[in-house]
């Protein structure tokens, strides 16, 4: 049974040095696994000698995550009316191992470790971020699906009084908001849970108190506050492709050879950047993980399933 409860991550239990290193100073001082982290074999997968972490200032406070409101400022505005302790996930479907269990539950015991990864937004900014997160593959697990389940659904909270933009103008999305993936994928070695930023606890901006992360995809596979996890037979129906399926599919990896139709994916604004410093870079296929993720779609027309 999934009983035993875990402390929430503090930040005392990180030196304040590591949020603006560069990616070789952080890794080499070592500041994380110092506080009872660990990098783990996939900690730095896909980076390339100019990655530099992003400050911390602009990942907590730039972001996408329409349930708080449209603009960018929005969820670091608003997003401190969100409850998130305490935090129920539903887990249903192909599992031996169903029904509703608490976050706290569900994460005991396992493994936190520090993932520097690229972040790509399908509207063609990025980031670096240093993640806290936990294996999705030994999350999904513990709940035993079956052989019918090819395909895993995550739901993210509905909760109108605490969440501004689920009452407001952007009312075309029918909430909650819905992602999946393949198996494979969610059991893929770079799929986390984050449960952290910088050490730090998740910040409810960020998606507290736990979000996807599958860095090869554009970051609106990531999703955010997940109450539900579903194991089904059927691709589910994701959120932006029921809005706008000439735009956005299923699969989002990221694949500067396959333009969204209002702009070309060939190229990112790196933050921070400026009207003088656009900090424009090209865009790698797979965002720079193509070494390790290219073969889950070995055959696949990727212009087709986007």
């Amino acid at each position: 049974m999934l009983t035993r409860k875990v402390p929430k991550i503090r930040s005392s239990e990180i030196t304040s040095e590591s949020i603006y290193l560069t990616r070789r100073k952080f890794v080499q001082q070592g500041v994380i696994a110092g506080a009872g982290l660990s990098f783990g074999s996939h900690a730095n997968a896909g980076l390339q000698s100019n990655d530099d972490i992003t400050p911390e200032r602009i990942v907590t406070s730039y972001n996408n995550f329409y349930e708080f409101g449209t603009d960018k400022s929005d969820p670091a505005k608003n997003a401190h009316q969100l409850t998130t302790d305490p935090w129920t996930v539903n887990v249903s479907g192909e599992a031996k191992k169903t029904g509703k269990f608490a976050f706290e539950d569900i994460v005991a015991g396992l493994d936190r470790q520090e993932r520097i990864y690229r972040f790509r937004c399908v509207e063609a900014w990025s980031m670096v971020v240093p993640w806290v997160g936990i294996s999705l593959k030994e999350i999904l697990q513990q709940f035993e699906p079956n052989g019918n389940a090819k395909y895993v659904e995550f739901k993210t909270l509905v909760r109108p009084s605490e969440m501004p933009g689920q009452r407001g103008i952007f009312s075309s999305i029918d909430w909650p908001y819905v992602e999946g993936l393949r198996m494979d994928e969610a059991y893929h070695p770079l799929s986390i849970m984050a449960v952290g930023l910088f050490g730090k606890e998740l910040p409810n901006q960020n998606g507290a108190p736990w979000r996807l992360i599958v860095p090869w995809k554009y970051g609106f596979k990531s999703v955010k506050s997940i109450v539900s996890i579903r194991f089904t037979k059927r691709q589910p129906r994701n959120t932006w492709n029921l809005l706008a399926p000439n735009e956005y599919g299923f699969y989002a990896n990221v694949n500067p050879a396959v333009s969204h139709p209002r702009w070309s994916q060939a190229s990112e604004r790196r933050l921070p950047s400026s009207l003088f410093n656009p900090n424009r870079r090209p865009t790698l296929p797979f965002n720079g993980y193509a070494d390790e993720v290219a073969s889950l779609y070995s055959g696949m027309n990727l212009a087709k399933n986007f």
